[in-house]
């Protein structure tokens, strides 16, 4: 109840009940009649904003405060991803070294990716990171960038996902917290050196995590 119909609520308590009601309804009319005008002074495109519901972020919908599912129905609920240098060398490091992954596999080889960004120890790009040491016969970061062979996408439907598995690594929608800030992995297939040296932090899938000392 408004300030005004309040007021004169406790002015004409003394009066009937009957003409209370009937000048509280009267007060009332007055002041919704008040904002009915206030309203049609607003220009149309200024009220359909303002009543209009928000529009979500493309992309970003599902995953709105880092809620992620990490399993094949979430992803294809996402929306075919797309981007710049850094989407896709991102995209390039995932497909080559973990589209036979889950999906929770994926993301956690390129949030190692990422971790290496934001290290001191390493290229503070992720074209860079990914392309370091490439060059060099199997003497590179990745494997895929220097074991000989042309990277070629064979499987467009792969690609499509870990797509998408990148756009949300870049735009920030993941927590980032499935390795432990891991910035090493291998397979469980080899055992380099490092991995006697370096502490691990998990297992997903066929990959162990690493995080330098």
């Amino acid at each position: 109840m408004t300030r005004a119909v309040l007021a004169a609520a406790v002015l004409l308590g003394p009066m009937g009940t009957t003409a209370t009601a009937e000048l509280l309804e009267s007060r009332l009319a007055a002041l919704l009649g008040q904002e009915r005008e206030a309203i049609r002074m607003v220009p149309d495109s200024r009220l359909s904003a303002l009543t209009a519901p928000p529009t979500p972020v493309a992309g970003k919908a599902a995953a709105a405060g880092g809620q992620i599912d990490y399993n094949r129905d979430f992803l294809a609920g996402q929306p075919a991803a797309d981007g710049g240098a850094q989407w896709e060398c991102l995209t390039e490091a995932l497909y080559f070294e973990a589209r036979g992954e889950s999906v929770r596999g994926m993301f956690a080889v390129g949030e190692v990716i990422l971790n290496r960004v934001d290290s001191a120890r390493f290229p503070d790009d992720v074209c860079a990171v990914v392309t370091q040491g490439t060059g060099q016969l199997y003497g590179c970061q990745f494997t895929f960038t220097c074991d000989g062979h042309p990277e070629t996408v064979h499987e467009p439907r792969a690609w499509a996902a870990v797509g998408k598995v990148a756009r949300l690594l870049i735009d920030g929608s993941v927590p980032g917290d499935l390795t432990n800030g891991a910035t090493y992995y291998h397979t469980r297939a080899v055992s380099p050196r490092w991995a006697r040296v370096f502490p691990r932090t998990t297992t997903i899938g066929s990959h162990h995590f690493y995080r330098q000392g």
